[in-house]
């Protein structure tokens, strides 16, 4: 038995899991001890309807043993249990080579000794609750005031997370984050004559403390969405089977980039490890450096070190450094998100940082970082601001915040809706219209943006919802991008 370190520390701990995994001779290992704190309050109505403050701790562990993976983690933060979780991660790599075809091999890595924590103002979970809750109830209160013009539910909601890690490896990395998450919103629905509809305002889901929920901004956005959910269950409907301009908010966008753009290029799903959640890709490797996602005016950047950035870190989960990259650039595919494994495949000499397990007893996996839309230079042919998009547009509908979607099992055509809508016609927004959605092919869709919005019009919006894997595990990243235009889009379907 090896001697344990004193005191019992999360860096003591993971020191004996390193020292353990390296007098087994693996080729390869890592421990995380994890700390997830997780606020989350939910008013409906007029109350309260849930509260929830929990702190879950735990660590992994990870072996590559000749070519296998092995993992496994517990919640009991003991030097007897850092023992017996590094002797069951062992026995899982010496099974998993007897079926392995494949020997894993990975990418290289600097050995680190750092600490990263993400810059904020405001500790939330020093903001007493009664305070958080007030808010929501006034926000709710507000809202229900319009019932007489048909506003009949509500709903409102802040989340917090603050996640604390200690990454071991035994490359000599020894790595300490603190990373906060902060995320407000509010909405409501009108019914009238038996249809309902709703409205919603959120500021995006980013890593910053408390003074990102901004009561003032939530509360000054009230009577807009409640004039405009009560107008948009008055709108007439959305077209069915036609083609025309489509001009999108930053609000709408960043999920058609998430979906058509983010999960194809996660190298995992291109290699055909990962097909939950909407199968593998279309992007495959031989496109690299050939495929033209996107018209030559279109640039998708990754990075992780975008101030804010939902995704935002020091380092990710197997000790790489934050880092940015073009995936998309002037319109051709030209790089992927990687972890240290496929990286490897790939023939990359570094991972560009994309490893991420979503808890303690998490396996990390390729997730998507920050992966933005680039601003329209100033002067280019194609930029533009929304309100000349919209004076340039003879006949279109310009569509914000998000809606249904779907996307097939190569990430290649989908449909998306949006929150609201409106036609625009000879240069001028006439009305809202409802029950939208539109249609494409992934890369006929990027090939006929013909407008792009300048960097002042560039919003940070992103999820902090992103299921993948099996058992599912949930990321969030941010998608910081401008307004766009797009020519000859699908609109609905055949009636």
């Amino acid at each position: 038995m090896v001697q344990a370190p004193a005191p019992n520390t999360a860096t003591s701990l993971a020191t004996l899991a390193i020292d353990l995994i390296r007098k087994a001779g693996c080729s390869y290992g890592e421990a995380r001890f994890c700390t997830y704190h997780v606020q989350n309050l939910y008013a409906r109505d007029r109350s309260l309807s849930n509260l929830a403050d929990n702190v879950s701790s735990g660590f992994g562990v990870r072996v590559l043993l000749e070519g296998a993976w092995g993992f496994a983690a517990s919640h009991r933060n003991t030097y007897t249990e850092v023992e017996r979780m590094v002797a069951l991660a062992i026995d899982i790599a010496k099974g998993s080579r007897l079926s392995q075809q494949t020997r894993v091999a990975l990418a290289p890595v600097k050995a680190y000794r750092a600490r990263y924590a993400t810059p904020i103002e405001v500790d939330p979970f020093t903001v007493p609750m009664e305070e958080k809750a007030a808010l929501l109830m006034q926000l709710n209160d507000r809202l229900l005031s319009y019932g007489e013009r048909g506003i009949k539910k509500a709903y409102s909601f802040l989340n917090f997370t603050r996640e604390e890690k200690t990454f071991a490896s035994t490359e000599g990395s020894e790595i300490q984050q603190t990373i906060y998450r902060s995320y407000p919103g509010f909405g409501c629905t009108a019914v009238v004559n038996g249809d309902a509809q709703s409205r919603g305002y959120e500021r995006a889901p980013l890593n910053l403390g408390y003074e990102h929920i901004q009561a003032a901004d939530l509360l000054s956005q009230v009577d807009r969405v409640a004039e405009e959910a009560i107008e948009k269950v008055h709108a007439v409907k959305g077209p069915q089977d036609i083609r025309t301009t489509l001009i999108l908010k930053p609000t709408n966008l960043f999920l058609t980039i998430h979906e058509s753009v983010g999960h194809p290029t996660e190298l995992d799903r291109v290699y055909g490890y990962e097909a939950n959640f909407a199968g593998t890709s279309f992007a495959t490797t031989e496109k690299q450096g050939e495929l033209q996602y996107g018209a030559p005016w279109i640039n998708f950047r990754a990075d992780r070190t975008q101030p804010g950035g939902r995704s935002t870190l020091g380092y990710d989960d197997e000790g790489v450094p934050a880092q940015d990259w073009h995936v998309v650039k002037e319109g051709i595919l030209v790089d992927y998100l990687t972890d240290r494994e496929t990286a490897h495949r790939l023939g990359r000499a570094t991972s560009n940082g994309c490893a991420y397990a979503d808890s303690w007893a998490s396996v990390p996996m390729v997730r998507i970082p920050n992966l933005g839309l680039e601003p329209g230079p100033e002067g280019g042919a194609h930029t533009a601001t929304l309100a000349q998009m919209i004076a340039d547009t003879e006949d279109g509908i310009l569509i914000d915040g998000i809606g249904s979607f779907s996307i097939d099992q190569q990430r290649r055509n989908f449909q998306f809706g949006g929150d609201a809508f409106w036609k625009v016609e000879k240069g001028k927004v006439v009305g809202m219209l409802k029950d939208v959605t539109y249609q494409a092919m992934t890369t006929d869709f990027w090939n006929s943006v013909d407008a792009l919005g300048p960097a002042a019009e560039r919003e940070q919006c992103g999820t902090n919802m992103c299921g993948k894997g099996e058992p599912m595990q949930i990321a969030q990243m941010t998608h910081a991008c401008v307004p766009v235009r797009v020519r000859n889009i699908q609109i609905g379907g055949p009636q």
